[in-house]
């Protein structure tokens, strides 16, 4: 007689999504309960329906309105795409000679330190000094944020190769370039995704920290905006896009770092097992 396996509920392939649901249904049933019987005023906390009218009147515009939400999306998510892309190629490239060259390393670390501590609200006004009030000072705001956990992480997964592996390598007359393409960059991996899916959050702050700043069109311009008219359901509706935005680029870079690295899932999967 064979007994049927019930899968636990904590298993079930609905069940995380299903309690993220849940948790949001219930911080917006807190939320209303704050503003109604809490005696909040709208302009310091808005009603979630005030916020979901915010939204829609947002998104519902044109394109190519100012005054559209998607106007100022394009130019922000731009930014962000194109500081993350130069961090990330940046970030990588100079981690990867760091790590095999120790002179290169000890010329470059300490400039990665300083520049790491230090507030980078502070050396965003140069930025805008240096490249105007366009999307340049913003690419290199998002730039900036973005390279140093890249960098940072890439390197270490380059210094952390198993030594064995590395040997083999060498005993097999293997060159430099082999042991860097098939030993240390394959190991690197999963230290180079976790990197880029901080990047890519760091290069949209980024973004917004120089909209702040000093510009002429983005999310932070927006919320500027906003804010000067007390306007703050309007607020929550940005910090709602931008939140989501967030949402779909940590995602989507989830997914790569399953397709690239493959072998770790397959690695999990075994654990687990």
């Amino acid at each position: 007689m064979s007994g049927t396996v019930r899968t636990p509920l904590r298993e079930q392939p609905y069940f995380k999504p299903l309690l993220g649901v849940i948790s949001i249904v219930l911080g917006l049933a807190v939320w209303f309960a704050a503003v109604s019987w809490g005696g909040i005023p709208d302009y310091v906390l808005p009603q979630p329906v005030a916020v979901f009218h915010a939204l829609i009147d947002g998104l519902s515009g044109s394109p190519f309105d100012r005054v559209s939400f998607w106007y100022h999306w394009i130019d922000t998510t731009e930014t962000t795409l194109l500081g993350f892309l130069i961090g990330a190629v940046m970030g990588v490239g100079l981690a990867a000679i760091m790590a095999e060259s120790v002179v290169f390393q000890s010329i470059v670390f300490p400039y990665v330190v300083i520049l790491q501590s230090l507030p980078k609200i502070a050396i965003a006004p140069l930025f805008v000094i240096w490249f105007g009030y366009h999307i340049e000072s913003k690419v290199a705001m998002a730039t900036t944020l973005a390279l140093f956990p890249i960098l940072l992480n890439s390197l270490q997964g380059f210094t952390t190769t198993d030594r064995d592996r590395v040997e083999v390598m060498t005993a097999l007359k293997a060159t430099r370039w082999q042991i860097f393409r098939y030993v240390k960059l394959p190991s690197a991996l999963p230290l180079i995704f976790a990197g880029l899916g901080l990047g890519i959050v760091y290069a949209q702050l980024g973004a917004l920290v120089a909209e702040f700043v000093g510009a002429q069109t983005g999310m932070g311009v927006l919320i500027t905006q906003l804010q000067s008219v007390t306007d703050t359901a309007g607020v929550f509706a940005v910090l709602v896009v931008l939140a989501a935005t967030g949402y779909v680029l940590i995602t989507m870079m989830r997914l790569l770092q399953q397709r690239v690295v493959f072998w770790e899932r397959g690695s999990r999967r075994g654990v687990d097992g």
